[in-house]
């Protein structure tokens, strides 16, 4: 008996803390930097591998077809498909744990990824961080979208995309120096090791929130459907059709993009290993973080006088950004290129916040982290996995006739898939508006 009231009192007090925190200002947004820290650490180990990848394949002595399938696939599969029945996990158990769990998973296999011997070695570290990072961004998405109001999300959310940026910006910035003086090997160590400590911030001081917290009900974890359910909810309203879909293509071009410039730069305007790194965290850490932030706080501003303006910011900076991608993969010149360059390493990641925001207020409460899972699934395995293996299959088969200059016009092509990732999300406009009242309306009733 008094243990079972030492338990109560226990519940009690931890109830009340939980209580204390969410009505907290200050706790909301030291939440979404831990959150923000643990995105920074998944894209800077995926994204090393960008930088890294020039003398990996001189070492191991590897094609651009196997290349690309070593950062494209050998990673996508496993984080996209393992991405769902985590996140279904997610809608019934402890977010804040499933976070830390992936964070450790994932940096310490980055540090294995720097004692293979073999390029088959190298594939299966690069699996294990992938099954890693799949536990990450679905619980994450969820639990912001408990902490923040519909109305705050997109902005939320374009500062937790901002990790993304911040990620590419240590990747590319520390990972271009280390690579030149330390090796490949010890940029792995390097950049794995500090993921560790990110997992025990998240463990030890981070709660977790209350299913629809920000919401006008809270939400019992009992009641999360099955993936089945969420699937034919998703499939169901053209709004997420639309912006799903996008969003893959957003990240076809893009991951073939962040993955093989680096490359580009050695191959076609001979920079060394840090000088590409330090072009590449100017323009897609700063330029690009300043701009998926924008993307977030606009959508949020424009949303209030019509609400399908978070669609209209995607297409808008996806379609308006390809002629200037073109004449940067034309222009020879390294500094003219680069001058152009400025408008896609800012519009480049649009899509992301309000993406992230119009899933979640595009499905039921419970729905959310499986929501989140199913679009990243799409977008990884599409844009991940086929994007980096498209770029690296076109490159080889233009090299007969282009030589060194393959990539060039490779990436150029690729460009070019920004115009259909436009049009999906002027087509979720339409009836973006219907389809968020129609789940508020069942949530209401609910």
């Amino acid at each position: 008996m008094a243990e079972e009231q030492s338990v109560e009192v226990a519940d009690d007090k931890h109830q009340a803390r939980v209580d204390r925190l969410m009505e907290s200002s200050w706790y909301r947004w030291y939440a979404l930097g831990i959150l923000v820290l643990v995105y920074c650490s998944s894209h800077v180990d995926r994204q090393i591998m960008g930088i890294l990848l020039e003398p990996i394949k001189m070492e191991l002595g590897a094609s651009d077809t196997q290349m690309g399938f070593l950062i494209g696939l050998t990673f996508a599969i496993f984080y996209a498909t393992l991405g769902m029945p985590i996140a279904m996990l997610a809608d019934r158990t402890n977010r804040r744990n499933i976070i830390a769990l992936a964070t450790t998973i994932w940096s310490g296999m980055t540090v294995v990824c720097a004692f293979v011997g073999s390029y088959a070695q190298l594939a299966m570290a690069r699996i294990g961080v992938g099954i890693g990072e799949a536990g990450s961004s679905p619980p994450s998405h969820s639990m912001i979208s408990d902490l923040f109001p519909q109305a705050q999300r997109a902005t939320a959310m374009g500062i937790f995309a901002m990790g993304i940026n911040l990620g590419l910006l240590i990747a590319y910035l520390g990972g271009g120096w280390m690579s030149e003086h330390w090796g490949w090997r010890t940029t792995f160590i390097v950049v794995g090791l500090p993921g560790i400590l990110i997992a025990l911030l998240v463990r030890f001081t981070l709660i977790e929130p209350p299913r629809g917290a920000s919401e006008a009900a809270k939400q019992d974890r009992a009641a999360a459907p099955g993936l089945g359910e969420v699937w034919k909810t998703m499939l169901s309203t053209p709004a997420t059709r639309h912006v799903v879909f996008g969003s893959a293509l957003a990240g076809f071009v893009g991951y073939g993009m962040t993955l093989w410039l680096p490359a580009f730069f050695v191959r076609s305007h001979d920079l060394t290993q840090s000088e590409t790194g330090l072009t590449l965290a100017l323009m897609s850490g700063i330029v690009g973080g300043i701009g998926t932030f924008t993307a977030g706080r606009l959508a949020d501003h424009l949303a209030q006088r019509d609400p399908r303006w978070l669609a209209w910011v995607v297409a808008l900076g996806k379609g308006g950004l390809v002629p200037f991608l073109v004449g940067f993969f034309w222009l020879t010149d390294f500094t003219s290129a680069l001058m152009l360059y400025l408008i896609p390493a800012f519009f480049g990641g649009f899509y992301l916040a309000p993406t992230f925001a119009m899933v979640q207020q595009l499905v039921p409460v419970q729905m959310r982290s499986v929501a989140a899972a199913i679009c990243l699934f799409l977008l990884n395995i599409i844009g991940m996995g086929l994007g980096p293996q498209g770029v690296g299959i076109l490159s080889d088969v233009f090299s007969a006739e282009y030589g060194t200059e393959s990539l060039r016009y490779s990436l150029m092509v690729f460009s070019l898939v920004n115009l259909w990732c436009a049009y999906h999300y002027f087509q979720a406009a339409k009836t973006l508006q219907q389809d968020t009242q129609r789940v508020a309306d069942a949530q209401a009733a609910a």
